[in-house]
């Protein structure tokens, strides 16, 4: 189980937060006007690197406020400190 430790609350178990997906995703500025492939880009093409990767976290059980971190998708090592996403520039 990972341990991630939340800017907020301190160290937590995974358990308490949701995987949000891939923090470098981005969403088209206008969805409405997007076509049905851009659109189907965005929510189901995504890389599936080995290494180092950028994903959101969402505290769900403490101050229920999303996190960016970047893990290491072969050991599961977080490799940087984790941010508060609105401190990171993640919309």
């Amino acid at each position: 189980m990972l341990s991630i430790r939340c800017p907020v609350c301190g160290p937590r178990d995974e358990d308490e937060f949701v995987f949000g997906g891939d923090a470098s995703a981005v969403r088209p500025a206008d969805p409405m006007s997007c076509d049905d492939q851009a659109w189907t880009g965005f929510l189901y093409r995504r890389d599936n690197p080995a290494g180092p990767h950028d994903e959101l976290w969402f505290h769900r059980f403490g101050c229920r406020r999303w996190l960016r971190l970047r893990r290491d998708t072969r050991s599961h090592a977080i490799v940087a400190p984790p941010l508060l996403a609105e401190d990171a520039g993640t919309p």
